[in-house]
């Protein structure tokens, strides 16, 4: 399939591949739109089961950069590389120094950095073949990887949700059902318990459940997770969770997690406003990442990136007013507001 023949297709501006026997690299990297910056995002690592599955992927994802990159208000575009493999056996010195070659050939119209399925010791075998990766430098806090402070824009987010929703400042006795707890989900429980929120988590990874059980949360399984009765659901693992199937089960009133294009299609979200759930748009809450890549980018102060992150739970705010105001979906509000800030031609205002 073309990528212009995909129903994810949205004028982005590039799309390449790469199928090299010799490594054993599959790979798709999708430029979205380089209006503000360089095209900035991270590299994935999946099995998924066709091409065509992988292309979806990707220009979802590099699509949801850009939006996230002009919402956090940063001089950068939206892209995004996947990998198809397994990332618990297929990796190799090889496929990895494959991809940075990969990722050079564009001249640093795409900029790569940490996703699900690879980590800073891959990023840093890319690196030996490209300069155009970020989070790479083990002298960063936590060593360059940005899922902390991702996870500390979703713990934003959640306490700006809360505080609209339930009318509640704090987030203590408050029930979060967290579904995923792999490097964003687990440091998200972590500030959640800290914060003296109730977690109940569920993972397909037992080491991963291990690790939250032992920070205090409570685990369910995989199917249970969306229909605990919990003030907040945070999916923080693959996207498309919220569908036709989903929704119906869903118990909590506020929608707040971690992972990309949690939405299967645009009209899901007016099925959550509908239902009286307060949705925050995943590209708006779950920023962290690329507010600290940015800064990593600029070497700018932590305190500024901090701050910087904080600020994501001031912007939900003025997205949950606006929609309630329109009649909008949060969702909506949200895209209203980052397409008038790489596409200064759409005439709306941005009061965000």
């Amino acid at each position: 399939m073309k990528a212009s023949e995909s129903p994810s297709f949205d004028h982005h501006e590039h799309v390449a591949k790469i199928d090299d026997p010799v490594s054993g690299l599959r790979a798709i990297i999708a430029v979205h739109n380089t209006k503000l910056g360089p095209a900035v995002g991270g590299c994935r690592m999946y099995p998924y089961a066709t091409d065509a599955q992988a292309l979806e992927d990707v220009l979802r994802l590099s699509r949801g950069m850009t939006y996230k990159s002009a919402l956090a208000g940063l001089p950068m575009g939206g892209g995004k590389a996947v990998i198809i493999g397994d990332p618990a056996k297929d990796k190799s010195t090889a496929l990895f120094h494959k991809m940075g070659e990969f990722i050079d050939s564009l001249n640093g119209v795409y900029v790569t950095a940490e996703d699900s399925g690879t980590c800073v010791d891959d990023l840093r075998l890319i690196a030996e073949q490209t300069n155009h990766v970020l989070g790479v430098n083990a002298e960063q806090e936590f060593g360059g990887d940005p899922s902390p402070l991702t996870a500390y824009g979703i713990f934003c987010g959640i306490r700006s949700a809360v505080n609209y929703k339930l009318h509640q400042d704090s987030l203590t006795g408050v029930t979060v059902a967290v579904q995923g707890a792999g490097a964003v989900g687990r440091y998200l429980i972590k500030l959640l318990i800290e914060a003296g929120a109730d977690c109940v988590v569920c993972d397909i990874n037992p080491q991963n459940l291990a690790k939250a059980e032992a920070l205090g949360a409570k685990v369910v399984s995989v199917d249970e997770i969306m229909r605990v009765p919990a003030d907040v659901f945070a999916p923080c693992a693959m996207g498309a969770i919220l569908n036709d199937d989903t929704i119906p089960q869903l118990v909590a009133t506020i929608v707040a997690g971690g992972a990309n294009n949690q939405l299967a299609r645009a009209e899901h979200g007016a099925q959550l406003q509908a239902r009286g759930i307060l949705y925050a748009p995943d590209f708006v809450i779950n920023a962290g990442g690329i507010i600290e890549i940015y800064r990593q980018y600029k070497d700018l102060p932590m305190a500024e990136c901090r701050s910087r992150i904080e600020g994501i739970g001031d912007t939900l705010h003025k997205i949950f007013e606006r929609s309630d105001a329109d009649g909008l979906t949060t969702a909506e509000v949200a895209e209203q507001i980052a397409e008038q800030r790489f596409k200064p031609s759409s005439g709306v205002s941005d009061a965000a």
